[in-house]
Protein backbone atom coordinates (compact mmCIF):
# COMPACT_ATOMS: atom_id res chain seq x y z
CA UNK A 1 0.00 0.00 0.00
CA UNK A 2 3.05 2.22 1.03
CA UNK A 3 4.52 2.13 -2.85
CA UNK A 4 1.06 2.08 -4.39
CA UNK A 5 0.35 5.91 -2.26
CA UNK A 6 4.14 6.82 -3.68
CA UNK A 7 3.85 6.04 -7.05
CA UNK A 8 -0.04 7.48 -7.19
CA UNK A 9 1.61 10.75 -5.46
CA UNK A 10 4.66 10.92 -7.93
CA UNK A 11 2.20 10.56 -10.86
CA UNK A 12 0.38 13.45 -9.45
CA UNK A 13 3.40 15.62 -8.97
CA UNK A 14 4.22 14.45 -12.60
CA UNK A 15 1.12 15.69 -13.81
CA UNK A 16 1.60 18.97 -12.04
CA UNK A 17 4.44 19.33 -14.05
CA UNK A 18 3.27 18.32 -16.79
CA UNK A 19 0.01 21.26 -17.08
CA UNK A 20 2.30 23.20 -15.72
CA UNK A 21 4.50 23.42 -19.17
CA UNK A 22 1.81 23.02 -21.36
CA UNK A 23 0.42 26.16 -19.57
CA UNK A 24 3.72 27.97 -19.45
CA UNK A 25 4.21 26.81 -23.39
CA UNK A 26 0.82 27.98 -24.89
CA UNK A 27 1.00 31.18 -22.76
CA UNK A 28 4.25 32.08 -24.49
CA UNK A 29 2.98 31.28 -28.10
CA UNK A 30 2.67 34.61 -30.03
CA UNK A 31 -1.11 35.29 -30.09
CA UNK A 32 -0.85 34.52 -26.65
CA UNK A 33 2.22 36.96 -25.96
CA UNK A 34 0.29 39.32 -28.14
CA UNK A 35 -2.34 39.70 -26.36
CA UNK A 36 -0.67 40.85 -23.33
CA UNK A 37 0.96 43.73 -24.55
CA UNK A 38 -0.78 47.04 -23.78
CA UNK A 39 -4.25 47.68 -22.12
CA UNK A 40 -7.08 45.20 -22.48
CA UNK A 41 -9.34 45.84 -25.91
CA UNK A 42 -12.27 47.19 -24.00
CA UNK A 43 -9.90 49.72 -22.28
CA UNK A 44 -8.41 50.74 -26.14
CA UNK A 45 -11.21 53.09 -26.57
CA UNK A 46 -11.53 51.78 -30.21
CA UNK A 47 -13.96 52.69 -33.15
CA UNK A 48 -15.76 50.58 -34.73
CA UNK A 49 -14.10 48.32 -37.88
CA UNK A 50 -14.38 50.19 -40.94
CA UNK A 51 -15.37 48.38 -44.10
CA UNK A 52 -13.73 50.89 -47.19
CA UNK A 53 -14.99 49.82 -50.88
CA UNK A 54 -11.30 49.33 -52.21
CA UNK A 55 -9.63 50.36 -55.48
CA UNK A 56 -6.11 51.46 -56.45
CA UNK A 57 -4.65 47.88 -56.85
CA UNK A 58 -2.04 47.46 -59.26
CA UNK A 59 -2.03 51.16 -60.10
CA UNK A 60 1.71 52.57 -59.47
CA UNK A 61 2.46 56.40 -59.06
CA UNK A 62 5.63 57.99 -58.65
CA UNK A 63 8.82 57.46 -60.09
CA UNK A 64 9.80 54.64 -62.65
CA UNK A 65 5.74 54.48 -63.96
CA UNK A 66 3.93 56.56 -66.34
CA UNK A 67 2.76 59.07 -63.64
CA UNK A 68 6.12 60.03 -62.49
CA UNK A 69 4.95 63.49 -61.59
CA UNK A 70 2.54 61.75 -59.01
CA UNK A 71 4.81 61.94 -55.87
CA UNK A 72 2.21 62.52 -53.34
CA UNK A 73 -1.61 60.37 -52.80
CA UNK A 74 -4.55 61.92 -51.52
CA UNK A 75 -6.20 59.24 -50.33
CA UNK A 76 -9.85 58.44 -49.81
CA UNK A 77 -9.34 57.57 -45.61
CA UNK A 78 -7.14 58.40 -42.76
CA UNK A 79 -5.32 55.90 -42.42
CA UNK A 80 -5.56 54.69 -45.77
CA UNK A 81 -6.82 51.24 -46.53
CA UNK A 82 -6.36 51.25 -50.76
CA UNK A 83 -5.35 53.31 -53.04
CA UNK A 84 -2.72 53.53 -55.59
CA UNK A 85 1.21 53.36 -54.52
CA UNK A 86 4.72 53.88 -55.72
CA UNK A 87 5.64 50.75 -57.62
CA UNK A 88 8.31 49.40 -54.52
CA UNK A 89 6.81 48.14 -51.37
CA UNK A 90 8.77 47.98 -48.60
CA UNK A 91 11.04 44.97 -48.17
CA UNK A 92 13.66 45.94 -45.60
CA UNK A 93 12.75 43.47 -43.09
CA UNK A 94 11.84 45.77 -40.46
CA UNK A 95 8.34 46.24 -38.92
CA UNK A 96 9.04 49.11 -36.51
CA UNK A 97 10.08 52.08 -37.42
CA UNK A 98 10.16 55.77 -35.46
CA UNK A 99 10.76 58.31 -37.10
CA UNK A 100 13.06 59.99 -40.27
CA UNK A 101 13.40 56.59 -41.52
CA UNK A 102 9.89 55.90 -42.07
CA UNK A 103 8.80 54.62 -45.27
CA UNK A 104 6.21 56.79 -47.37
CA UNK A 105 2.29 56.38 -46.90
CA UNK A 106 2.42 55.77 -50.61
CA UNK A 107 5.09 52.68 -50.10
CA UNK A 108 3.11 51.08 -47.38
CA UNK A 109 0.00 50.98 -49.21
CA UNK A 110 1.52 49.11 -51.30
CA UNK A 111 2.41 46.61 -48.64
CA UNK A 112 -1.28 46.87 -47.19
CA UNK A 113 -1.44 45.31 -50.89
CA UNK A 114 0.32 42.74 -50.41
CA UNK A 115 -1.31 41.32 -47.30
CA UNK A 116 0.48 43.20 -45.00
CA UNK A 117 -1.42 45.05 -42.11
CA UNK A 118 -0.06 48.36 -40.74
CA UNK A 119 -0.21 49.54 -37.25
CA UNK A 120 0.04 53.47 -37.78
CA UNK A 121 0.89 55.40 -34.92
CA UNK A 122 0.50 59.27 -33.86
CA UNK A 123 4.41 60.43 -33.27
CA UNK A 124 2.93 62.40 -30.56
CA UNK A 125 2.11 59.71 -28.39
CA UNK A 126 3.91 58.98 -25.19
CA UNK A 127 6.93 57.12 -25.05
CA UNK A 128 5.65 54.38 -23.14
CA UNK A 129 3.48 53.48 -24.95
CA UNK A 130 5.10 53.89 -28.31
CA UNK A 131 7.57 51.21 -26.45
CA UNK A 132 4.42 48.80 -26.47
CA UNK A 133 4.22 49.16 -30.35
CA UNK A 134 7.39 48.53 -30.63
CA UNK A 135 6.41 45.42 -29.24
CA UNK A 136 3.96 44.68 -30.91
CA UNK A 137 6.01 44.92 -34.03
CA UNK A 138 8.28 42.43 -32.60
CA UNK A 139 5.27 39.72 -31.86
CA UNK A 140 2.56 40.31 -34.20
CA UNK A 141 4.72 39.14 -37.42
CA UNK A 142 5.73 36.20 -35.45
CA UNK A 143 1.75 34.80 -35.40
CA UNK A 144 0.55 32.68 -38.62
CA UNK A 145 -2.13 35.47 -39.56
CA UNK A 146 0.45 37.71 -40.34
CA UNK A 147 3.48 35.66 -40.98
CA UNK A 148 6.31 38.58 -41.23
CA UNK A 149 3.87 40.39 -43.23
CA UNK A 150 3.33 43.38 -40.31
CA UNK A 151 4.72 46.84 -39.87
CA UNK A 152 4.66 49.61 -37.63
CA UNK A 153 4.57 53.49 -38.32
CA UNK A 154 3.80 56.77 -37.38
CA UNK A 155 1.43 58.60 -39.35
CA UNK A 156 2.24 61.25 -41.15
CA UNK A 157 -0.44 64.14 -40.43
CA UNK A 158 0.30 65.79 -43.66
CA UNK A 159 -1.94 63.34 -45.29
CA UNK A 160 -4.53 64.11 -42.76
CA UNK A 161 -5.32 64.07 -38.83
CA UNK A 162 -6.50 61.38 -36.74
CA UNK A 163 -9.83 61.76 -35.30
CA UNK A 164 -9.79 63.73 -31.94
CA UNK A 165 -8.91 60.94 -29.15
CA UNK A 166 -7.40 58.95 -31.71
CA UNK A 167 -3.42 57.93 -31.27
CA UNK A 168 -3.32 54.45 -32.98
CA UNK A 169 -4.54 52.96 -36.18
CA UNK A 170 -4.72 49.47 -37.99
CA UNK A 171 -5.09 48.81 -41.89
CA UNK A 172 -5.58 45.80 -44.41
CA UNK A 173 -6.48 45.70 -47.40
CA UNK A 174 -8.81 42.83 -48.55
CA UNK A 175 -9.65 40.56 -51.51
CA UNK A 176 -11.01 37.93 -52.62
CA UNK A 177 -9.11 36.54 -55.36
CA UNK A 178 -10.25 34.10 -58.47
CA UNK A 179 -8.31 31.26 -59.73
CA UNK A 180 -7.33 33.38 -62.45
CA UNK A 181 -6.01 35.72 -60.62
CA UNK A 182 -8.34 38.38 -60.89
CA UNK A 183 -9.70 40.23 -58.34
CA UNK A 184 -13.64 39.02 -57.22
CA UNK A 185 -14.34 42.20 -54.71
CA UNK A 186 -12.06 44.35 -52.07
CA UNK A 187 -12.42 46.29 -49.34
CA UNK A 188 -9.99 47.96 -47.10
CA UNK A 189 -10.80 47.66 -43.27
CA UNK A 190 -9.40 50.54 -40.27
CA UNK A 191 -9.50 50.42 -36.84
CA UNK A 192 -8.27 53.25 -34.93
CA UNK A 193 -8.09 53.66 -31.00
CA UNK A 194 -7.13 55.67 -28.25
CA UNK A 195 -4.99 53.63 -26.28
CA UNK A 196 -2.32 50.72 -27.17
CA UNK A 197 -3.39 47.28 -27.19
CA UNK A 198 -1.84 43.77 -28.37
CA UNK A 199 -5.60 41.96 -27.99
CA UNK A 200 -6.96 44.77 -30.67
CA UNK A 201 -4.11 43.62 -32.89
CA UNK A 202 -4.11 39.98 -32.28
CA UNK A 203 -8.03 39.98 -33.04
CA UNK A 204 -7.37 42.63 -35.94
CA UNK A 205 -5.01 40.26 -37.75
CA UNK A 206 -7.00 37.22 -37.15
CA UNK A 207 -9.62 38.67 -38.90
CA UNK A 208 -7.87 40.20 -41.79
CA UNK A 209 -5.02 37.98 -42.15
CA UNK A 210 -2.36 38.29 -45.02
CA UNK A 211 -3.77 35.65 -47.22
CA UNK A 212 -7.04 38.36 -47.17
CA UNK A 213 -5.18 40.48 -50.04
CA UNK A 214 -5.26 41.53 -53.65
CA UNK A 215 -1.69 39.87 -53.87
CA UNK A 216 -1.61 37.37 -51.15
CA UNK A 217 1.67 35.86 -52.67
CA UNK A 218 3.79 39.19 -53.68
CA UNK A 219 6.71 39.83 -51.03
Amino acid sequence: MVIIAGCLALLLVLAGVITFAVVDAQGKQPDAALSKLGVAAGAASCSAITTDAASGNGEHVGPGTPKANVTSVKYATVPPSFGQHFAQPDLDGIHFYSGADAPRIETLVHNLEHGYTVLWYDPKAPAAKIAVVKQIAEMAPKTSWAKDKFIASPWDSKYGAFPAGKLYALSHWAAKVKADGSIESQAGHRELCGDISGDVVKQFIEKFPRTDAPEPNAA
